[in-house]
């Protein structure tokens, strides 16, 4: 990691990297049906940053997914990275288990609760948004 950097993440094969000079913008927890597929989880947990604010090493794949959103994973590996909204211009959001220490990324919030899977009971007192957290 360069000394500017204060968070890293990195694929399963470690050809995908990136460093963040910056905190983080928004920690959250998405129970919508694309996250699910996309991580083939029963709750997706991700972390965004400024674009700006990224630094990547190697190019991972993308492809355009459900309301807007390109999402991208390393095709050697197969791991999931994350995903960018067209809505939400300059931002980027990266799963927690991409992050190299995703403990220090912990969610803050539930987004898409009314699709949350109804076996699935996370009882952290977070608020939680009934569709999208972020307005677009």
């Amino acid at each position: 990691m360069t000394a500017s950097a204060l968070h890293h993440g990195s694929c399963r094969c470690g050809l995908i990297s990136v460093e963040a000079s910056a905190e983080p913008i928004w920690q959250s927890y998405c129970h919508c049906r694309d996250c699910r597929k996309q991580t083939g989880a029963p709750v997706m947990a991700f972390v965004g940053f400024r674009e700006a604010d990224l630094s990547w090493f190697g190019q991972p794949k993308t492809w355009r997914s459900a309301g807007g959103l390109t999402r991208s994973f390393c095709d050697h590996c197969g791991s999931q990275i994350g995903y960018r909204d067209e809505r939400l211009p300059g931002e980027v959001y990266l799963a927690i288990g991409f992050m190299d220490s995703p403990e220090d990324f912990p969610p803050n919030l539930h987004a898409f609760e009314k699709r949350r899977l109804p076996f699935l009971h996370i009882n952290d007192g977070l608020p939680r948004y009934q569709e999208q957290s972020v307005e677009r």
